[in-house]
């Protein structure tokens, strides 16, 4: 006997042993659901994991993605690198925004996928916050002030004399518009009030060359093995980097800040997203096996040599006050100097 709207209703002939099986299906499904994320942390992973490297093979995304796979085997098994190139990292984390939350799809984000492309994008894909779970934060590095040897600067501050002494006459390289080297080079006008020339090229392999060869006479470049190398060897000088602190594998070079720039702080951060709604258990191992590969001193050696600086930020909660404040530092100068990004 059923009762609807406060009136006796009688029961077809089998609807109430009906009615008990759903209950008890529900009643399942429910116990079900309660008991997934425990036993999700104990099974998973039992297969690989897909890692979407948002940019083509061989670039600094590449640098970190792979040795970070290659550490995390013992914990997590096999991680299989996707690279899926375009638009700027936006490709690669639209799909992996739409990919089943089941741990299984990992993107290797940056502040390209989650800061730069959200605020600059005509047509957003993707949200960076609500379509993500934050994981960790695996390193940061900064970008140099480069300049070819023909300059006459050995120091930021004469760079920055010079650039004043002649208003529109230096042009700067950078790996592209709307890269994190052109909001740098922005920045670093913005604070100094110097007109600089931004000159963007298809890449920062690109600009990096020219740079060498006097194409052009200066440029904020990604600081990585290979500008070391090229400052160490005279083939150019970086006259400062962006980093709060100075690098491990350069300690030579002052950060822009001691070098008489205060607030110029540009980070290029690889951090680890999941598709929202991927159970907590798994995120937290995913960390876990983050922080277990960070204290891997053959880990951290091949990060530093490479330019890349280990990152505390290594906790879903840390990432995520991370990003926030990424997006509140860059959000003003993407849209103080209009960009846009179809």
């Amino acid at each position: 006997m059923h009762y609807l709207r406060g009136k006796p209703h009688k029961a077809a002939p089998g609807e109430d042993e009906m009615d008990r099986r759903q209950l008890l299906h529900l009643s399942a499904a429910g116990v079900v659901s309660a008991l997934a994320p425990p036993a999700l942390a104990q099974t998973y992973p039992d297969r690989s994991i897909r890692l979407i490297v948002p940019f083509p093979p061989g670039g600094v995304n590449d640098a970190v993605a792979r040795p970070w796979a290659e550490k995390v085997k013992t914990s997590l098994g096999a991680v299989m690198i996707e690279n899926q190139g375009g638009a700027g990292g936006a490709v690669g984390a639209a799909a992996a925004a739409r990919a089943q939350p089941d741990g299984y799809t990992i993107l290797f984000g940056s502040g390209a996928t989650h800061v730069i492309v959200p605020v600059a994008a005509t047509r957003q894909t993707y949200d960076p916050i609500k379509d993500f779970e934050p994981i960790a934060v695996i390193s940061a590095s900064g970008i140099g002030v480069a300049v070819h040897p023909s300059v006459p600067a050995n120091t930021l501050r004469e760079l920055i004399d010079y650039a004043k002494a002649n208003p529109g006459k230096l042009s700067y390289a950078s790996a592209g518009v709307g890269s994190a080297t052109h909001l740098g080079g922005e920045l670093f006008k913005s604070l100094t009030r110097t007109d600089i020339v931004h000159v963007p090229f298809r890449g920062g392999g690109p600009a990096l060359n020219d740079l060498v060869a006097g194409q052009i006479p200066m440029g904020f470049i990604n600081v990585t093995g290979q500008l070391l190398e090229l400052h160490k060897a005279g083939k150019l000088r970086v006259l400062a980097i962006s980093t709060p602190k100075r690098a491990a594998a350069a300690p030579d070079l002052p950060t822009a800040e001691e070098a008489g720039v205060p607030g110029y702080v540009a980070l290029n951060f690889a951090a680890l997203f999941a598709p929202a709604n991927t159970p907590k258990p798994i995120i937290d191992k995913i960390a876990q096996a983050t922080r277990d590969a960070m204290a891997d001193a053959e880990f951290v050696r091949l990060l530093t040599a490479s330019g890349f600086e280990p990152s505390s930020a290594n906790s879903p909660e840390a990432t995520a006050a991370f990003l926030r404040d990424e997006l509140a530092r860059w959000t003003p100068i993407i849209k103080s100097i209009g960009l846009k990004l179809d």
